[in-house]
């Protein structure tokens, strides 16, 4: 490449490249080992550690990228630390991987909650409840939403 720069070159290089980007990211996944760092990260959160906790999930979202359940509990852990954007990623992605999960939907009205966007976390939370009319998180978050409203 030094003596003879061409183009073509150069692209085919990139390519290849970014097939073995691709190929080790696909050799990484394991849904055994995402388990592991889900657990740990929900050990580490409920001794308030949210930022380590954020790092086991981080790790298990790499493991296993089509785990809803490891994207809600981080989106929680945000939620934790008060960072309600990245939290909302988090919460959106779990939608986009099943719409019908209602936790999903509770962490995404929470996070609208937080960014005092009422309307819409009460428009999220119905929407919760119409999947699952007996969800406790998000019948306390609509009568949450309610109240902050009246304030």
């Amino acid at each position: 490449m030094i003596e003879f720069n061409d183009y073509s070159i150069k692209q085919a290089l990139k390519k290849v490249q970014e097939e073995k980007t691709k190929a080790d990211a696909l050799a990484y996944i394991n849904p055994e080992i995402a388990e592991q760092h889900k657990d740990a990260g929900n050990a580490l959160f409920k001794e308030g550690k949210f930022p380590d906790a954020i790092k086991e999930f981080d790790e298990g979202i790499k493991r296993d990228p089509s785990n809803k359940f490891i994207y809600s509990n981080r989106s929680f852990a945000y939620i934790k630390l008060l960072e309600p954007v990245r939290g909302m990623q988090d919460a959106d992605k779990c939608l986009e991987l099943d719409p019908q999960f209602v936790k999903g939907y509770a962490r995404k009205a929470t996070c609208h909650q937080l960014q005092k966007e009422y309307h819409k976390a009460m428009e999220v939370f119905e929407k919760g409840l119409a999947i699952d009319p007996n969800n406790k998180e998000c019948t306390d978050g609509m009568q949450k939403t309610m109240m902050l409203i009246q304030t």
